[in-house]
């Protein structure tokens, strides 16, 4: 199979202009605000970018579980998006819930708007509770259409399996699954391992020729909901301020374990993750596979 060069981010316009960075995420509402745009705009602010929107689904949903979705028309995320982009010099964006074909579709078209900054795609299909965020039709167009024009794409176990068709079942299995989806789409493709019950939380990374084993303690957390969208986040808004990509993941992966540290209670029976006061990136280690 062909392999081809990891994206890099182009950094050269956010290095170039004056002010805060600025990041967009395109994703759904989350009614309880543990995740989706709630989530992405929380770890915008801790990393000091400046947060724009474009929501894509609006939900009704606790950290128990989602009620009700509906989804936003595509022409109105493609306005939000058209908005945000006038206006705004975007450093980076990231999407997570799309919902359907049409606003997969949308939000392909709406890429050319962003102007070349790096592109982090979450792609969210089921929710930790069972309900479906990405309807089957939809899964093709995101393949075919989304995920290629990616910088980084960061499937958790269940997603990946969706996408290579197989099922993923050590570690091994997901250091294969990460270069497959690096050379496939011609991304660097993050493959999330936080659902595997072992001590250490490992992530596998490739850029289609290396691989990188991203671990860190696994953190005693009351809530895990919104890891994915709270690392899909703090990932674009580091390449926001300039990180290259694996410095930019490992930051990210810190975010979201001192983020588990840190949870909060929110309800009498309800917690959800906190705002840390400080970025335990030594918490992160990186190991390099060979063959």
């Amino acid at each position: 199979m062909m392999q081809r060069s990891l994206k890099q981010p182009h950094t050269e316009q956010a290095a170039a202009t004056p002010g805060q960075p600025v990041a967009l995420s395109i994703a759904g509402s989350d009614s309880g605000g543990g995740a989706g745009i709630q989530a992405d705009l929380r770890a915008f602010a801790f990393f000091n970018v400046f947060g724009t929107t474009a929501i894509t689904a609006i939900t009704a949903q606790n950290p128990n579980g989602v009620r009700d979705v509906h989804g936003v028309p595509s022409e109105t995320v493609t306005a939000q998006i058209a908005a945000v982009t006038e206006a705004f010099t975007i450093g980076a964006a990231k999407t997570g819930m799309l919902f359907d074909t049409s606003i997969v579709q949308a939000v392909a078209n709406a890429t050319k708007m962003l102007g070349g900054c790096p592109l982090v795609m979450d792609p969210v299909m089921v929710a930790t509770s069972g309900a479906v965020l990405l309807r089957d039709t939809a899964v093709r167009a995101l393949c075919a259409e989304l995920l290629p024009r990616a910088t980084v794409i960061t499937p958790n176990i269940a997603e990946a399996e969706i996408i290579l068709g197989r099922t993923l079942e050590d570690l091994a299995d997901l250091d294969k699954a990460a270069l497959e989806l690096a050379q496939r789409f011609g991304v660097a493709a993050l493959v999330k391992g936080g659902h595997r019950q072992t001590e250490e939380v490992i992530d596998v990374m490739s850029d289609g020729r290396q691989c990188w084993q991203l671990s860190t303690p696994r953190a005693d957390a009351a809530s895990t909901h919104g890891t994915g969208c709270s690392l899909s986040a703090a990932l674009a808004a580091c390449l926001a301020r300039g990180d290259k990509v694996v410095e930019a993941v490992a930051k990210a992966k810190a975010y979201v374990y001192s983020s588990l540290k840190n949870c909060v209670r929110v309800g009498e029976k309800t917690w959800a993750m906190g705002i840390p006061s400080n970025l335990e990136r030594d918490a992160v280690s990186i190991r390099e596979i060979t063959e």
